[in-house]
């Protein structure tokens, strides 16, 4: 009994879908967001930086790079036999 469970065990970061490229792209989409808010924030309410500037980088943030992070996998390795 015990080997049958010891086959179909799989360890916490063996079966992990997310790689290092995976954390990178989320915590550089995750930047992004901390950078428009405070673009947002320090800018007057009229200001080039509060109007455009800063929701580019929140639409770069949401929309684009972190789900990018959630959907990208490396490619396996081919094998050339």
């Amino acid at each position: 009994m015990n080997d049958k469970n010891s086959k179909n065990n799989v360890h916490l970061f063996e079966g992990w879908a997310f790689g290092k490229t995976n954390y990178i792209l989320f915590a550089v989409g995750v930047s992004a967001l901390l950078v428009g808010y405070a673009l947002m924030a320090s800018g007057t309410v009229n200001s080039f930086q509060s109007l455009t500037l800063a929701p580019i980088f929140l639409f770069l943030g949401y929309v684009v790079i972190i789900p990018l992070a959630l959907v990208y996998r490396e490619k396996a390795p081919q094998d050339e036999s």
